[in-house]
């Protein structure tokens, strides 16, 4: 299991038959579905902060579908090879991408996190030998260098906390779009594409990059599968209902994923 710390005093949390306790007295019951939440009340921006229930829903059934699988399996490969025996998957969404590593990576301690409740509760169906967690990536609720490795799968993170958990020589990897990522969509949702930022827009002192590479290959969807990509990223609440709705009944081609995936080691 990951070496777990109260989100109100930063001491290591252990855990009883369904609650978990710091030495200061601050206890936190686990959910009868599995998951414990250490986000703190005064560390949420929203009163339901993350993706909404249908961006949710639209991600695990195109996930589901094994669209991703390749990113999935390039980031088992990644991961696996230095042998990690503690993992934390920060933003974890429903689950798809950790649940795979943990069958890749069976003999790994993994953790699934997200600051999303109903993402964790949609995660929890997916197995109850991972750990899952409802918390911030601005606030990670696990021991300083603790951690073997660490994934962020389009989703933000902190340079301060992955350093503070990742042992020395611990590995960090960001998978996030390429400007090529869907690009025959964006093309089709607006009149003008904006430039995809930087994944790393610059590198802090104590981590180092020892791979950096782009993922591309091509998707041929149904108007089902369409419709779910689309409502699973922003593009479904930033374009327009009427593009939508033509690009899901006309089809697409030359769709093709280009993501991203740097992987760092902490000095």
């Amino acid at each position: 299991m990951l070496e777990l710390i109260c989100p109100l005093c930063q001491q290591p949390l252990l855990s009883g038959s369904r609650q978990w306790v710091c030495a200061n007295g601050h206890s936190y019951d686990q959910a009868r579905q599995g998951y414990l939440n250490l986000l703190l009340v005064q560390h949420k921006k929203s009163r339901q902060p993350g993706d909404t229930p249908t961006m949710l829903a639209c991600r695990q059934a195109f996930l589901d579908a094994g669209h991703y699988q390749p990113v999935s399996d390039r980031i088992g490969e990644l991961l696996g090879a230095a042998g990690p025996h503690q993992l934390l998957d920060m933003g974890c969404g429903e689950g798809y991408y950790t649940a795979r590593l943990q069958q890749q990576l069976p003999e790994c301690a993994i953790g699934g996190m997200d600051i999303s409740k109903d993402a964790i509760i949609k995660a929890c169906r997916r197995g109850r030998e991972i750990q899952w967690l409802v918390g911030s990536t601005a606030r990670l609720p696990v021991a300083d260098a603790s951690l073997d490795a660490a994934l962020s799968v389009f989703s933000p993170w902190s340079w301060d906390e992955c350093l503070r958990c990742l042992k020395p020589g611990g590995q960090l990897l960001l998978v996030g779009p390429h400007g090529d990522h869907l690009l025959a969509l964006r093309e089709q949702l607006y009149d003008s594409i904006h430039p995809t930022p930087e994944l790393i827009k610059a590198l802090p002192e104590g981590l180092e990059i020892v791979n950096d590479q782009t993922l591309r290959y091509a998707l041929d969807l149904t108007p089902a599968d369409l419709a779910s990509l689309i409502g699973m990223t922003p593009h479904g609440f930033r374009s327009s209902p009427e593009r939508q709705r033509t690009v899901v009944e006309t089809g697409l081609t030359g769709l093709e994923v280009a993501m991203r995936m740097v992987l760092l080691q902490r000095s």
